[in-house]
């Protein structure tokens, strides 16, 4: 298996993680005539309910559905001159980047869909693993893995969530696993409205599973953000905008995608806070421009004399003529044979597939299907 992902840059300690206290309730109690209703409902006969006695069962409502609080609106960046702010930046900084992206406006959301980016979390790397689980075993510590899938699906971790500045307890299971996300930096249908939808599939497949463009993420600061940009949405940890910002100008600098000005406004404005503030790593880095040419100083000098008039030319003789040999007959075309026709692999279920000795099944392997893969983690026939 090939290696993962790099480790992302270095980031700031925090503190130890938040647990909210969960609300409780003591069960409602109800009467036997709301027993006796429900089980008419269920479809008794009339005979039936007439022998069972009458007696004063009681039961326990269940708990209520805890709702979270809502998050607080994010501190979004001050209005600024771009380009008085960026005149003075170093070349090849991410203050330096923000003027050389395409100011747009944001293009028609027509047609856009997850699917235009292909299938979610797709192992676009062939390492085996799917993109979730390649960044979260990037970005969270203590690491554990589900047996039997060559340390690809992640079951548990400590992940230090830059967003929030708080650490999270990550368990993979059907109402754990969300606390954890894994956020495009710059969101799919904000890339769509500023130039992805231009693309092909294999290019916006691969800008989608890019680590340059994935960081895990707080859960439910990730559905807050949604598809904002600069200009409608940064990370309440302000320890950490700048190096959120400049990944954002990095990404849209390596892809080519425009922002608004709005959205450049509040770039500069966040960069502008630490001038030094690099490029991440893998993304594009924009050429220093050579500095102008010094102009040459005026001659001082007298002008020289006049060239002597020339000679008058002598026409030369006329070259003789050579025949050329005919050109030699060009070699025949060889056509290669077509290679042949890949043979398609189908397990008509897991045994067939254990069978074969190809199970587990991975997601993008020969014969993968989500009939095999019943939880959905991009394993089949676990």
């Amino acid at each position: 298996m090939s290696a993962r992902l790099p480790a992302p840059a270095s980031r700031a300690a925090v503190p130890a993680g938040r647990h909210p206290a969960r609300p409780t309730s003591r069960g409602l109690r109800v009467t036997a005539a709301v027993l006796l209703a429900a089980v008419l409902l269920a479809g008794c006969s009339a005979e039936a309910d007439e022998a069972r006695p009458m007696a004063a069962a009681t039961t326990e409502a269940p708990e209520p559905t805890e709702t979270p609080a809502p998050l607080p609106s994010p501190e979004l960046a001050e209005p600024v001159d771009v380009a008085a702010v960026t005149s003075t930046a170093t070349p090849q900084t991410a203050l330096a980047t923000v003027p050389l992206l395409e100011v747009k406006g944001r293009a028609p959301k027509t047609g856009y869909s997850r699917d235009a980016f292909g299938a979610a979390w797709a192992d676009v790397d062939r390492n085996g693993c799917d993109t979730r689980n390649d960044i979260l075993a990037r970005d969270l510590t203590d690491v554990t893995y589900k047996d039997g899938t060559k340390d690809c699906v992640v079951l548990t971790g400590t992940f230090a969530d830059p967003y929030s500045g708080t650490t999270i307890a990550f368990e993979r299971g059907e109402k754990t696993s969300t606390a954890v996300q894994i956020d495009h930096v710059v969101a799919l249908s904000d890339a769509w409205q500023k130039g992805a939808q231009g693309w092909d599939d294999a290019k916006r497949t691969a800008f989608a599973n890019d680590p340059l463009n994935l960081w895990a993420a707080d859960g439910p600061l990730n559905g807050q953000k949604s598809d904002g940009d600069t200009a409608t949405w940064l990370p309440p940890n302000k320890d950490f905008r700048c190096e959120y910002v400049a990944r954002q100008v990095g990404v849209k600098f390596t892809y080519g995608l425009w922002v608004t000005d709005a959205e450049q406004v509040a770039m500069a404005s966040v960069l502008s806070t630490c001038p030094d503030q690099p490029l991440p790593e893998g993304s594009a880095v924009p050429e220093i421009p050579a500095p102008e040419p010094t102009p040459e100083p005026e001659p001082t000098t007298a002008p020289p004399a006049p060239a002597p008039a020339p000679a008058p030319a002598v026409e030369p003789a006329p070259a003789p003529v050579v025949e050329q040999a005919p050109a030699p007959a060009p070699e025949p075309v060889v056509v290669p044979e077509p290679a042949p026709a890949p043979v398609e692999v189908y397990y008509e279920n897991c045994d067939a597939a254990r069978a074969a000795g190809a199970a587990p099944v991975y997601a993008g392997d020969p014969g993968y299907a989500k009939k095999l893969d019943r939880d959905g983690d991009g394993v089949g026939c676990e």
